[in-house]
């Protein structure tokens, strides 16, 4: 494997800048420090100017292999990931079929090994009829990121609203539970009620957050909570969209301690209600994006450390399927390799610091899921890592999309940054538009 040494680099870690050296050896960080003095082969990179950040790692993506290739492939969205500053992804399990057997879910651990260039991990999925299979999901914690329970339907009809399922998985899983929290009968009810009062030919996009509104996401996380709290299981709700659900959190303890977490996701930080007049069904997604004032209850969440993680739940769809009536068109916004990018531009504009985005999406997400030797900027740790330009910019045009599905919601908008490297496990995977696809990235171990 070749390695590197990165020359003079502000190096953006566990809360600190500081302008380094960083020598990477045998896919690891050997050495951060001051003019680092190596012999041997090796290439130099000048960062002066630059920040070296940890690499993304995202704990929510739908790739949609097997099944669904038409949309995505696990290939084309890990390489979009890498281009974008994301090393490491853990996806969902609503594929087809759906990973709710062991070997099922090794199965598409098979497809990353050879084709992710991005670290992964895939979610063991919930049925209301496996829950004896995914318990056998605890003999593997080491080597899965966790269990995923829709509490609320979605892409790929796998709504569980069985109590007793819950139960026993609540209260008998040694992983992670991940859910997505929306309250089914809730959002029936609004469906019915729009329907008769504007037929269902009438929906359109803006609609969306109406239907599945701000009590069906309260509801369904209160139930979430309720449950991870009567077994003591360590619950992870997905995608908090409205302001209401961060009255169930807590600031109170320090990430490690916590034993119910959450993230946010960029596109519930950056778009709101009002722009479904211009995007309509591009940003159709599940949960909706919402009002204004949950947007900013959102942002002043991520800030006081009530919200934990800043993620993507990438989510591709074709073109075509977008451009169908509301009511057909799928949920799901393609985003993972534009979210390092939207954040900068947020640090950009002062919302927050360079460190805070580090600590939300790459520190918070290792620290979380206990990934092992990965998250961070440390001596011996995988060098997974991204340079950034700061000074410079990157224009989303079709030809630099690489997503299967070939659209962004960003399509035509400039951040006002550049990523210029992306180092996974070691492997220098992307430069400046050039991809380096003769090494794989690893899978996950979590120190569990």
């Amino acid at each position: 494997m070749q390695n590197y040494l990165i020359r003079n680099i502000a190096v953006v870690n566990e809360g600190t800048t500081t302008v380094q050296d960083v020598w990477i050896k045998d896919g690891r960080i050997e050495k951060m420090a001051p003019n680092i003095t190596v012999t041997g082969n090796y290439t130099e990179i000048n960062g002066e100017g630059k920040h070296l950040l940890p690499g993304v790692i995202d704990d929510q993506v739908h790739f949609r292999e097997p099944g669904l290739t038409q949309k995505a492939t696990i290939y084309t969205e890990a390489r979009a990931a890498v281009a974008g500053g994301t090393t490491t992804f853990m996806e969902m399990p609503n594929t087809k079929p759906a990973a709710l057997t062991q070997e099922l879910l090794e199965d598409k651990y098979n497809i990353a090994k050879q084709h992710s260039l991005a670290n992964y991990s895939f979610f063991m999925g919930v049925a209301n009829d496996n829950a004896e299979e995914v318990l056998k999901t605890n003999a593997k914690k080491d080597i899965v990121c966790g269990i995923k329970i829709f509490m609320g339907s979605s892409t790929g009809n796998m709504l569980v609203d069985n109590y007793l399922t819950l139960e026993k998985i609540f209260g008998n899983t040694e992983l992670l539970i991940a859910t997505h929290c929306e309250d089914e009968k809730i959002i029936r009810q609004n469906m019915e009620t729009f329907t008769k009062e504007k037929g269902a030919e009438n929906l359109t996009a803006a609609d969306h957050p109406l239907i599945r509104n701000v009590e069906a996401c309260f509801e369904s996380s209160l139930v979430a909570i309720q449950f991870a709290q009567k077994h003591n299981a360590r619950l992870h709700i997905l995608h908090i969209s409205t302001g209401r659900e961060l009255q169930l959190f807590s600031n109170m303890l320090p990430l490690a301690e916590k034993r119910i977490t959450n993230e946010v996701c960029v596109h519930h930080l950056h778009f709101t209600a009002d722009d479904y007049a211009r995007y309509g069904n591009l940003i159709k997604c599940n949960p909706a994006i919402k009002s204004a004032d949950n947007r900013d209850a959102l942002w002043q969440g991520l800030l006081d450390d009530r919200l934990d993680i800043i993620a993507t739940d990438h989510a591709p769809h074709t073109w075509e399927e977008k451009q169908q009536a509301y009511v057909q068109a799928p949920s799901g916004v393609p985003l993972v390799q534009h979210s390092l990018l939207l954040m900068l531009e947020y640090v950009k504009k002062g919302k927050l610091t360079l460190e805070q985005l580090v600590n939300k999406m790459s520190h918070a997400p290792a620290i979380c899921f206990q990934i092992r030797e990965r998250g961070f900027l440390r001596e011996g740790y995988f060098a997974d890592c991204v340079i950034v330009d700061l000074a410079g910019n990157s224009t989303v045009e079709k030809q630099n999309i690489y997503y299967k599905c070939a659209w962004s919601p960003f399509e035509g908008h400039t951040f006002p940054a550049a990523v210029t490297h992306t180092f996974v496990s070691g492997h220098l995977a992307y430069e400046n538009g050039t991809f380096n696809e003769s090494v794989q990235g690893q899978r996950l171990t979590f120190n569990r």
